[in-house]
């Protein structure tokens, strides 16, 4: 099973994809898509890079799912606003190509990756280097992007496990 895993951001949104084959998981790619170049207040254009780049990548790396985070309520209401939208182009573009969206928390993401809900980013880091093998450290964004598509493969199988069971009560 390929998964790809999105961690949106408005200004820097990660992807990692990544083969799950039993217990084994092996690293394909992963990268950032960025809205940099554009104006801050262009929110249409910074949403259409977003919704384009995961396209771009869902169809060069033809996964069978996905997983992405969960937005959290920030301190500052106008941010969380803007993530979220971020998110729902991202989840737009994965589902516009007709790929199964899964959803995980930040917490759910650090539990399965690093063992604890209260890892930091570096530790994330650290661990997806290590579960995937990678010679360096991937990029922050990236590094979580890996994280979602670990803890889908991981919790992936459960959730298939309990909806055939519930299919047969």
């Amino acid at each position: 099973m390929r998964i790809l895993g999105i961690d949106p951001g408005l200004q820097i949104t990660g992807f990692g994809v990544v083969d799950a084959q039993g217990q084994q998981l092996s690293y394909v790619a992963s990268g950032t898509i960025k809205t940099a170049h554009l104006d801050k207040k262009d929110l249409p254009g910074r949403l259409k890079v977003l919704f384009d780049g995961v396209r771009e990548v869902t169809e060069r790396y033809q996964p069978d799912c996905s997983s992405v985070e969960i937005v959290f309520v920030n301190v500052n209401p106008q941010s969380t606003l803007l993530l979220g939208q971020a998110r729902g182009a991202c989840i737009t573009a994965l589902v516009s190509l007709d790929l199964p969206v899964a959803e995980y928390t930040a917490l759910q993401l650090k539990q399965a990756v690093a063992g604890y809900g209260k890892a930091g980013k570096a530790e994330v880091q650290l661990m997806v280097m290590r579960l995937l093998r990678l010679p360096t450290l991937p990029g922050k964004d990236a590094a979580d992007a890996l994280g979602l598509a670990i803890t889908h493969a991981h919790a992936g199988k459960a959730r298939a496990v309990l909806a055939a069971a519930l299919k047969k009560a």
